[in-house]
């Protein structure tokens, strides 16, 4: 059996069109629930 800590998945290489999470790609990493809210309000806006 082996430990989870040691799982090491690849990371898988898309397109920026093709990624699901491409509308986030202006935010900042580590940013929170309110901003990533806020971004996200402002794109229904325009």
């Amino acid at each position: 059996m082996t430990d989870a800590a040691e799982c090491k998945p690849e990371p898988v290489e898309q397109d920026a069109e093709e990624r699901d999470d491409a509308h986030l790609d202006d935010i900042e990493e580590g940013a929170g629930c309110t901003e990533i809210w806020e971004h996200l309000a402002e794109q229904r806006d325009e």
